[in-house]
């Protein structure tokens, strides 16, 4: 069995309660050795929670404080987390408007040659 803080510490007086700054209780621990300790976010949202049965859970909130995501040791998950979308190029331009009407481009007559890959004296322009 492993060893509880109490019992690290020779604590004799009971129930042992630690809080952190914010005054959230963050372990406790009874004269019969159960215990659970707990962690929160800068907002106070419960986000771990672990005790001497062995059961856990991890939990994510939003800036809203919204409970995201949510995991326990007996499997569950609740994923609200925002999705990334991955598209292929073709999907994303399938899924957008583009303006096909034709513009107006300027080139110099060297820029026309080097996009040809040719000398500029051998481009001609035809009306």
């Amino acid at each position: 069995m492993k060893t509880t803080i109490a019992q690290q510490l020779k604590i004799k007086d009971f129930p042992f309660i630690i809080n952190d700054k914010d005054g959230n209780r963050i372990y406790y621990e009874n004269s019969t050795g159960i215990w659970y300790k707990r962690e929160y976010d800068a907002n106070g949202n419960e986000i771990y929670y672990e005790d001497s049965t062995g059961y856990w859970f991890n939990s994510e909130y939003d800036e809203h404080g919204n409970e995201i995501y949510y995991e326990d040791s007996d499997g569950k998950i609740i994923d609200n987390r925002p999705k990334q979308v991955e598209l292929t190029l073709q999907q994303f331009a399938d899924s957008y408007i583009f303006d096909k009407r034709p513009k107006q481009v300027e080139l110099t007559l060297q820029q026309i040659a080097d996009k040809l890959g040719i000398n500029v004296t051998q481009l001609r322009i035809k009306d």
